[in-house]
Parts: structure tokens; sequence; C-alpha cells
């Protein structure tokens, strides 16, 4: 065995009535990619976050050796200081500001003693074609995308002296290509002598990449796999992180699919800035109920923007063409008048978007249907823990209490509770934007369920995916969008993951 860069001996951490870890253990070759796997809630980026000083020392129990020395890191300054350095899944960036001011927003690039953003543009240009984002590098963070915002996130952290690299979830925000862009990025940095630990719910990025694997599961470790030994395939990681064997990725499911329920004909929209561009062209679209249908199309091709534009003309402007529900055209000028109608929309952004971090659990599950739970001008406190805690029943989230911070819980549950805010307005249509990203294959499956469920009840679901073979296990059909042009449209068994790349590419002009 290669001489370690880290361990991390019998690291416990506890939080009021949660053990998240419990004398977990972990060692890390110098020069080598450490896989960190686990089901959401399993405790992979609280040990990060021990490791780089967000939960700082006295504050957890055990012991870290780092280039052959105890540390104790009080902040995330001492850490980096080190030459360690974290990507978190939540993204740390200030949207007002540009990519550069970004990059380098704690490490200005100082000339006698004024910061020289002609050099620091320069260098922030060096450094985003490394992970191969061509913006401009003026390009303000809340005009781009949530992939590009990651890009701009790994670029941050490679414009510092690292010998350690943590990445959480990496890739939970990139298309097929961007994501084999990074692996490489990963794999180059390795060959120079960079060691890198990456948490990742993406089994089959992790077996090109990881040279060892460590499973987390309910906060203690259970194994770590020797990857370079051979003998170590999806379904024995997925053993280790579930405790049990996945015969299947998907619920079984029958399909018992109706009428029409809603209906996007030639629907065009136009940039929110550039009214002159288009960002949607004539789009048509169907949902049936009790239909689920997909909706494929890389990074830029206007897969968010057309959802958000159906959602109460949430995105864009000069929207042309109709949007029907239940044989009614509708006339939707809100968010608020989305909601009325019976549509919901789960964001592909659920920090940003979908939730407000500093409220509990059961505000966030009641706040977008509050008429429900009125008493009289006040909101009925009752009503509001019995359906929080109904929701918390029937979508399985893991907390002590309803009354919990959602920000402290994990990925998955946090979804969870966005998938029960918007099934309390009992919508009849709901698009659902990357409803898994960042979820383990536990959780998936959860997911997956309740999404068969609510069409079972004869709701109709628009799924948007960046993962081909998801919207393939899940979906009755299945619509190509290629630079706000849908393609084609496909019924499930015509399908295939070459078949949509085609269509996904195509050119639309």
């Amino acid at each position: 065995m290669a001489q370690p860069i880290l361990e991390m001996r019998s690291i416990t951490k506890r939080f009021p009535g949660v053990l998240a870890l419990s004398d977990v253990n972990l060692v890390v070759e110098r020069g080598a990619i450490h896989a960190i796997c686990g089901e959401n809630g399993a405790g992979k980026s609280t040990l990060m976050k021990v490791l780089s000083g967000v939960y700082p020392h006295g504050s957890y129990e055990g012991e870290i050796f780092y280039e052959n020395a105890e540390v104790e890191f009080s902040n995330i300054r001492q850490s980096e200081a080190a030459g360690i350095a974290i990507i978190h899944q939540e993204l740390a960036l200030i949207p007002e500001l540009s990519i550069a001011e970004n990059i380098f927003l704690g490490n200005e690039t100082v000339r006698r003693g004024v910061i020289d953003w002609n050099l620091a543009n320069h260098r922030a240009i060096e450094l985003m074609a490394r992970v191969g984002l061509r913006e401009n590098p003026l390009t303000r963070i809340k005009d781009l995308g949530v992939g590009k915002q990651q890009l701009v996130e790994i670029a941050k952290a490679l414009s510092k002296d690292v010998k350690l690299l943590i990445l959480d979830e990496p890739t939970a925000a990139l298309n097929d290509d961007d994501s084999r862009h990074l692996l490489d990025l990963l794999k180059g940095l390795q060959g120079k002598g960079m060691t890198s630990i990456m948490i990742s719910h993406k089994l089959n990025e992790i077996a090109q990449v990881a040279d060892a694997i460590t499973i987390l599961r309910d906060g203690k470790t259970i194994e770590t796999l020797d990857v370079r030994g051979g003998e170590v395939n999806e379904d024995r990681i997925i053993r280790g992180m579930v405790g049990r064997d996945l015969e299947h990725r998907f619920p079984d499911h029958t399909p018992q699919i109706g009428d029409v329920l809603f209906e996007a004909r030639n629907w065009s929209v136009m940039h929110p800035q550039d009214h002159t561009r288009a960002v949607i062209r004539d789009a048509n679209l169907t949902v049936r109920r009790g239909e689920i249908v997909g909706l494929a199309g890389l990074m830029g091709a206007g897969r968010t923007e057309l959802a958000r534009s159906i959602f109460g003309r949430s995105y864009g402007s000069r929207h042309q063409g109709t949007l029907m529900l239940d044989g009614q055209e509708l006339k939707l000028r809100s968010v608020s008048d989305a909601i009325k109608a019976g549509i919901a929309y789960v964001s592909e952004d659920r920090k940003g978007l979908g939730l407000n971090l500093l409220d509990d659990i059961k505000t966030s599950i009641v706040s977008a249907s509050l008429d429900k739970i009125r008493k009289g001008i006040t909101v009925d406190e009752h009503a509001e823990v019995v359906a929080a805690e109904d929701y918390r029943r029937r979508l399985n989230i893991k907390t002590p209490s309803v009354r919990a911070g959602v920000g402290k819980l994990s990925g998955g549950n946090q979804q969870k509770v966005v998938l029960s805010k918007w099934m309390f307005t009992e919508p009849q249509f709901l698009i659902l934007d990357e409803p898994t990203r960042g979820i383990d294959v536990g959780a998936k499956f959860e997911i997956y369920g309740i999404i068969q469920g609510l069409a079972q009840q004869g709701k109709g679901v628009l799924v948007i995916s960046s993962e081909l073979p998801e919207l393939l296990g899940l979906c009755d059909r299945i619509y190509t969008l290629a630079e706000g042009v849908i393609t084609h449209e496909f019924d499930r068994e015509d399908a295939d993951q070459e078949v949509l790349m085609r269509h996904m590419t195509a050119d639309a002009r």
C-alpha cells in the first residue's frame, strides 16, 4: 500500500437527536482517487465537513492525520492553508458577482495593494479552460445554469495550491459530455500528483476513475474496496450501500394511461433579456393522465427554460402559443395562477428555488398551499403539523421531527420535502426537473415509486433528467430537445441511449 496522505480515525459526530457518524475510519493513499459511497444520510458529506474544518476540532471525537501529522482544523481557512480544498454539494457562489470575482473571492490577485482585475480575468480564463467552461469571465453567476456554476466552483478550487481535492457530487449537475470532461480532468490532476476524494452516487463514474471506494451506511464504515484489484461492480457497491441487493433499479409499474391532460401547442419563449432571441421554438408536447413523460436534452437545450415558462411564465419573455389543461386553455400570468390551475413544478435547484433552508420541515411542506390550513387570518399550527407528519410518513423523510430545520437534512430527504410541498397542493400536472439529482440509489428507488404513485392517481407527470437510463427506465414516452426545439418523440420501447443522444444533438436550426 502506498503511503497515506490522510487518515481519519474513529470519527464520531453528533447533532441534537442524531448520531451522524459513529467510529468512522478512512485511509486515503497519496496520489489516489478515493471514492466515498453511501445512501443519503449515511454521513459522507458530514465526514468531509469534519475533515475540512466546517465542523471544527472539538465538535467531534476522533483523530485526523494529514501529511504524517495530526491536524486540528478550527475553520475552513486552516484546512485550505494546509492544501485541502472542498467543493460542497451546495454551491457557495455569490450570484451578483462575476465568474472571475467568485473564483478569486478571498484569494484576490493583488499588486501593490490593489486588485489586478486584468490579471485576475486572464487567470480565470485559464482555469475555466481547464474545466471546459467557455464563458466570458465577466459573466455574472446568476446568469449561468446550475451545471456551469458547478464548473466555476471547481475552477475556484483549482486556483489554490491544492494537495487534496474533495468533491461532493461533482457531476450531479453536469451532462454526460461535461461529466466525462471532469473525470478526465481528475485523472489528469492525478497524473500530476494530486489526491482526490470524490463523493458520488453515479456508480459507473466511480468505477471509471476510483482507485478505492469506502462505503458508509448509517454513519458507520462498512468496508473499503480496492478497485484496482478487480471484481468491484455496481451490484457489489450497492449491496454495501443499502445492505441488500437491488435486483431492479425501478419499481414494477403497469401504466394506466388515459386521455390527454396537458398540451403545449406551438409554444415559443424569448430570452428574458434579449427579446429577439428564441429560447424555445414552436414546442408541441402532450401528457396524458396516468402517464410519465420524459424530456431529454443536453445542457443549454432549453429543458428548464421550457418547464419554467409553462409554470406561470416564471422564465422568459414574449410567450407565444397555447397551453391546455384538461381541455381548457390556460391563461397563466404568474406562478400563483399555475398553482391554482393545478400545475406543480419541482425545480432542479432545490437549494435556491425549491426550499428556504432557514425554514423547518413543516413550514416548507405547507408553504405552497397555505389556504388549506388557514384558520381565519392565521395558520392552524395543529393542521400544519398533521399535514407535515402525514407526508413524513408517506415519503419516508428521515428526521426526528417535522419541526427540525430543512437545511439540516440530507439531499435526498430535502428532495422528499420539496415533493411533499407540491403534492400538498394536490396538482393534476407535475413537472419534475432533475428529481433525483444528487440522490443515492436507495432514495432514487423510493422517489421513482412516488412518481409512479402520482401517475397511478391519474395525474400527468413530465420528468426532466440528464440521466438517460433514468428516463428509459421510468417514462412511458420521451421527447428529445435540441437548441430549444423538440426534435423527436419516442415510445419507451422504441428508444435507447444511442437514438436519444442522436436526436438530442441534432441540428435544430
